[in-house]
């Protein structure tokens, strides 16, 4: 599995805003260049993480991008999941009726599980100020 350039994108976006100071804002214009994204993909970018309500947005002199919660309230996960969609490992961890060998496929338990581990790790790792907290 790998996760899409943009969400790997947002993830540094995050990690950037979660090292600001409480309240503090920072423009797009900085975290681009400090994070070395397309300025015109992160504003893609940061409008995907507002509407997943991880991240505020405000105009004007004063405006910029923050975090709308706590780093420790959002998840590798939350971030990943506003940009990709779903975690699925393959086709047959999508549901009963992705695949037509559901109940014959000695994989398929493999790779629920699989899903299920990647899923429950990266929920649990979280933005702090300075860092991503290991699990």
């Amino acid at each position: 599995m790998q996760i899409t350039r943009q969400a790997d994108y947002a993830l540094r976006a995050v990690i950037y805003l979660s090292r600001l100071e409480e309240n503090q804002k920072a423009s797009t214009a900085v975290i681009a260049a400090e994070q070395k994204i397309p300025p015109s993909f992160l504003a893609k970018i940061i409008s995907q993480l507002s509407i997943a309500g991880l991240v505020q947005t405000a105009r004007g002199a004063r405006g910029g991008v923050s975090l709308a919660r706590p780093g420790k309230e959002i998840s590798v996960l939350d971030v990943i999941e506003a940009i990709d969609g779903p975690v699925f490992l393959n086709a047959c961890t999508q549901g009963a009726d992705s695949c037509p060998f559901l109940n014959s496929c000695p994989l398929r338990d493999l790779w629920c599980d699989a899903r299920q581990e990647l899923i429950d790790k990266l929920s649990l790792a979280t933005f702090i100020r300075k860092n991503v907290t290991p699990v």
